[in-house]
């Protein structure tokens, strides 16, 4: 009788259905098979002998139980839906309990008894042995798993994380969050990814964002503030009455914004609050007048008396809002990515709050000699030529939002009266299409119609409505990829979109499946667009709203690895890839009936990964992958000697193409220079564009001094300062107090900078 060990699966392979020989180190082995017919029950009993003790993989020892083999195959048969008789599990055990007895050991390793007991099972049934050996392989995977997850946590703990700089790793409620999602996007890869998806993101050609939070919930938001106040809420089983001042409204906003945003991950926008803040700011005015009228006030000293509490409401409670909003971490560890937009409201109210916001800005926080600008919320002004040009109502407004920019880079500009998706929406329709964060952008969603309008008075909503994730394509690499392997390379380009495309469909049925439970003031609320459910109701009607992102970086690092030539020299094979993607895009769309989008990524941490990924594969190549970062998006390299006018027409082609996301900077050569600032935002909205004013900016924390770009306070020599610099499409500090908070390919990036 002849057997053999299957020695890379480390498991016993049966040829004769009556004896199994030889199994460890050549014992002979008892016959599993049954030798008469058995009865129809059969009582399982511990092994008699004397004590025998197994060795587990941690090296501690337990005595062995032969009930822990019966439990251990039954839930492998039930994987497989097989059920075993008692007599099957008595001829396991026994077959066990005799071959311990004659290897004449008084301990047995976990791996020798596994051998045993999946030897028993190829007998009796292969289907079971599979499930009981895929299950051995599924905890060696927890082990490797988790033994990663500890290496990254001692990292984390001991030298911190600059993967995101709106994180202060420094922390320890950081530090907690950080663990907790490096488990998080490990149980993200092993029971969500495909193996073609694990190895596409492995190697590098796609990079699915923020893995950590995926499965959980969703990604950036328009939140619906104004829906959440009207009449009242619940947060946190309290009821809220709604606000009846302008004080209340405040507090009660920065609440309900910093509950919301700690239940997803990515941007968190509050649309046009000057338009939500107003009607709480008459409230209080209308008070502040009865209450001086009844003092003995005249009429006009009562009216101005009211507006100057009005006015000291609107200048607390915003820096109310940064003080909470740059200090208050959130569930996650991180500060929210907070942005409003304002600047359309014409009303006294209105108007009165959008500069007051503004002057809160310039004004900065700290002490009274060191006084710096806040990062949150970032602010984004809505620009309508009409109304901010030359001898418009809100020309003031655009003045004050000019000095602003030129003294923190906040606020930047969406321009609502140019070209292009944004301004198209807001001309038809009087729609804003607010950036989710810092560039993301929904896609149309028609009131009656959904994707398409029902009819010519249909109407697109954007406020209320959210996108569920972004996923990246790395499109050098896939470029190379077809090179290499002589393949054409749009196919190869397919085939990397159309694991993007399925990982969305999965993604979309997996979040439908969550309870309104997950974030109430969302689901429940009304703070998303249907968001009216009950807490155990799933969420999966409100999600058809969503939008769901395509991501893209570094065409200029395709552009030169096509001809070897940048954005500024040609462009045109980019351009086309962009074309092609659009309209794939738009293919998936109409098949698929959700609302896809296309992302220019704004990437952080990923523009250095993507170049690990890139050399591990095709080596170091010429303005490829010869820098430690690669170029964001549709982005000219950061070290082209071009004139801000240049980048803008330059960068200005793509722009109907990354209507999913997008932003256009250019590095301002100037010291405060109101004119220029003016001259360029104009120029950028004329173009349509959404533009930020790219400045350096430098906080001797000393002393006070401040100016443009310095490594040393010239006043008193110190190095102890905070910069803030543009990451992409928002701000960051690269120095706090002396240390930078950025990853070394982002300072090397911020360092190369010329045009950006």
């Amino acid at each position: 009788m002849q057997n053999s060990l299957n020695k890379e699966r480390n498991v016993v392979e049966f040829t004769s259905p009556k004896v199994a020989t030889d199994v460890i180190k050549g014992t002979a082995v008892s016959p599993v098979s049954k030798l008469a017919e058995p009865p129809k029950t059969a009582q399982i009993t511990p092994i008699k002998t004397k004590c025998i003790y197994v060795i587990k993989k941690d090296g501690t020892k337990e005595e062995f139980d032969n009930r822990k083999i019966v439990n251990a195959v039954k839930k492998s048969a039930t994987r497989v839906l097989v059920e075993l008789t008692d007599v099957e599990l008595k001829e396991i055990c026994d077959f066990v309990n005799n071959n311990i007895v004659r290897m004449n050991k008084n301990e047995v390793t976990i791996a020798e008894m596994h051998n045993l007991v999946e030897g028993a099972l190829e007998h009796i049934s292969p289907n079971v042995a599979h499930s009981y050996r895929n299950y051995r392989n599924y905890k060696q995977d927890f082990v490797h798993m988790l033994d990663k997850v500890y290496q990254e946590s001692q990292r984390i703990m001991y030298i911190g994380d600059k993967e995101n700089a709106n994180a202060d790793s420094t922390l320890v409620s950081t530090k907690r969050s950080l663990i907790f999602n490096e488990l998080n996007k490990e149980l993200y890869k092993k029971f969500f990814l495909t193996v073609d998806e694990l190895q596409a993101i492995r190697d590098g050609y796609i990079y699915i964002h923020d893995m950590s939070a995926r499965r959980d919930t969703m990604n950036c938001c328009l939140f619906d503030v104004a829906a959440v106040l009207k009449g009242g809420f619940e947060m946190g089983n309290l009821w809220y009455n709604e606000p009846k001042s302008l004080d209340v409204a405040f507090d009660v906003i920065g609440d309900i914004v910093m509950a919301a945003a700690s239940q997803q991950y990515g941007g968190f926008t509050v649309a046009e609050v000057d338009k939500i803040l107003a009607p709480y700011a008459e409230k209080t005015y209308q008070r502040q007048y009865d209450k001086y009228l009844c003092l003995g006030l005249s009429f006009e000293k009562a009216r101005e008396a009211a507006m100057a509490d009005v006015q000291k409401d609107f200048e607390q409670g915003f820096q109310g809002w940064e003080y909470k909003f740059n200090t208050v971490a959130s569930s996650r560890g991180d500060y929210p990515f907070i942005t409003v937009t304002a600047g359309l409201g014409t009303d006294v109210y209105e108007k009165m709050a959008t500069l007051t916001m503004l002057k809160i800005r310039m004004g900065g926080q700290g002490k009274k000699e060191c006084k710096k600008p806040v990062l949150f919320p970032k602010i984004v002004f809505l620009y309508d030529k009409k109304l901010h040009g030359e001898g418009g109502v809100n020309e003031d407004l655009f003045k004050a939002g000019v000095e602003c920019s030129k003294k923190t880079m906040y606020p930047d500009w969406l321009s609502l009266s140019g070209d292009g998706y944004v301004a198209s929406m807001y001309k038809k329709y009087g729609r804003v299409v607010s950036p989710m964060g810092c560039r993301a952008f929904l896609s149309p969603w028609f009131e009656r119609g959904g994707m398409k309008p029902a009819d010519e008075n249909d109407a697109p909503i954007f406020v209320g409505r959210f996108n569920i994730g972004a996923i990246s394509l790395h499109l050098p690499m896939i470029y190379a990829k077809a090179k290499k392997e002589s393949k054409d390379f749009y196919e190869v380009l397919d085939y990397y979109m159309e694991l993007i495309r399925q990982l969305h469909i999965r993604t979309y049925e997996y979040l439908g499946e969550m309870k309104a439970s997950i974030n109430p003031l969302a689901f429940c609320e009304g703070g998303f667009l249907g968001g009216h459910l009950g807490i155990h109701d799933k969420i999966k009607p409100v999600l058809k709203s969503s939008t769901a992102s395509f991501g893209i970086t570094a065409l200029n690092e395709l552009q030169e690895l096509h001809n070897g030539k940048s954005l500024v020299e040609d462009g045109q094979f980019a351009l086309e890839v962009m074309e092609y993607i659009n309209n794939k895009i738009q293919e998936y769309k109409e098949k698929d009936g959700i609302l896809y989008a296309i992302y220019g990524t704004p990437a952080e941490n990923l523009c250095g990964l993507q170049i690990k990924q890139f050399r591990k594969k095709y080596g170091i190549v010429a303005n490829v992958s010869d820098k430690p970062y690669v170029s964001n998006s549709f982005h000219c390299h950061v070290s082209e000697d071009i004139s801000p006018i240049q980048k803008q027409d330059l960068e200005g082609r793509f722009w109907d193409l990354f209507n999913g996301g997008k932003i256009q900077y250019v590095k301002y050569p100037i010291d405060y220079n109101t004119g220029a600032v003016e001259t360029l935002i104009n120029r950028a909205m004329d173009k349509g564009f959404y533009e930020g004013v790219n400045l350096s900016l430098s906080y001797c924390d000393d002393c006070g001094h401040q100016e443009l770009n310095m490594d040393v306070c010239p006043k008193c020599g110190s190095k102890n300062l905070t910069k803030i610099e543009r990451m992409n499409g928002y701000l960051a500090y690269s120095r706090v107090k002396g240390d930078s908070r950025l990853a070394d390919h982002k300072m090397e990036e911020i360092k190369d900078r010329v045009s950006m």
